[in-house]
């Protein structure tokens, strides 16, 4: 009988299912390797936590695998229902949190601590802030985000597409008579998977320079609010993979939006809230020769700890899903 463990956070409301055992080693020279391989040699792990009756539709983890040098702290294959994504910030968070509160790494239990991790899209930070010996607030530091096109027409509207990690669309809510409410979210949902499939293809969906992370993954949908404590707000939610509905802000997907607002001229913080009301706080780090690395604070919380059974009589095995 197949037995995964695993320690469970959520990150603003959305799920972060950290894979700790019952996985056969995922080879590879590095972590976006072992993303390809992983694709066939541990997928059927990932469908059985993703899917019901173990998961559903909206569930999101991954794989702990060995950083790609000594420089960081260690590696992740993030995971959704339907595949495999090459970046994940509120899964970063999620993991700083981890590897503090599971003693991976040194912490210091009144002040911060980076938990530098590599994952598909290159190397990313964690850090993590604490206070009497516990977790705080974890800032999420993220590959280089930079503008891939504007208006750049798809679904009925123009999408503005930047890349934090992996390739986002953006849509104001209002260009299609809607706002980010979870009144709207099956309308949004439909706006999403029709702009996506138009932009299926287009080049300038393409990373410049790994065709790995080429391709739109999410698109988000955002309103703008007023200014809060001197900072920019916007409301967004971010529809990945194949309709799938991020409760967090979205934190690759937040870096995206803020490469776009900082050259549109934006030079304040960024706050931005989900659709559930759970918030991020965003700021330029550095400015690059194309674009910024974004800081994103939030918080993650564990929420369980699992030993998940496959029985090798069930008939329903690995698990489905309904949409």
């Amino acid at each position: 009988m197949t037995v995964v463990t695993t320690v469970d956070y959520h990150t603003g409301g959305e799920p972060f299912r950290i894979v700790t055992g019952g996985v056969p080693e995922i080879p590879g020279e590095d972590v976006l390797t072992r993303r390809d391989t992983a694709m066939e040699a541990v997928d059927g792990v990932r469908r059985l936590l993703c899917h019901e009756p173990r998961g559903h539709a909206d569930m999101y983890g991954c794989f702990l695998v060995p950083p790609d040098d000594p420089g960081a702290s260690l590696g992740a294959l993030f995971w959704h229902k339907d595949g495999f994504s090459t970046a994940c910030g509120h899964g970063t968070i999620a993991l700083g949190a981890y590897a503090v509160q599971e003693g991976l790494v040194e912490a210091d239990p009144d002040g911060e601590t980076d938990v530098v991790i590599d994952v598909p899209s290159g190397r990313v930070t964690a850090r993590v802030r604490c206070a009497g010996g516990r977790v705080r607030a974890v800032t999420f530091v993220s590959v280089p985000s930079y503008v891939l096109a504007r208006g750049v027409p798809a679904g009925g509207v123009e999408a503005d597409l930047a890349y934090g990690g992996a390739v986002y669309a953006s849509v104001p809510a209002a260009a299609l008579g809607l706002s980010v409410e979870p009144r709207h979210l099956n309308e949004l949902i439909g706006h999403a998977r029709r702009i996506k499939a138009d932009l299926a293809g287009h080049p300038a969906t393409r990373h410049p320079s790994d065709e790995r992370l080429s391709g739109v993954y999410g698109v988000i949908f955002h309103d703008d609010l007023p200014d809060e404590d001197g900072a920019a707000h916007q409301r967004n939610v971010t529809v990945f993979a194949d309709g799938e509905v991020d409760r967090s802000p979205c934190g690759s997907g937040t870096a995206a939006r803020l490469a776009l607002l900082h050259a549109a001229g934006l030079r304040r913080p960024l706050v931005h809230s989900s659709i559930v009301g759970s918030r991020f706080l965003a700021r330029v780090a550095r400015v690059t020769a194309d674009g910024i690395v974004a800081e994103i604070e939030g918080m993650a919380y564990r929420t369980g700890r699992h030993a998940f059974e496959l029985d090798p009589d069930d008939p329903i095995g690995t698990g489905f899903t309904l949409r």
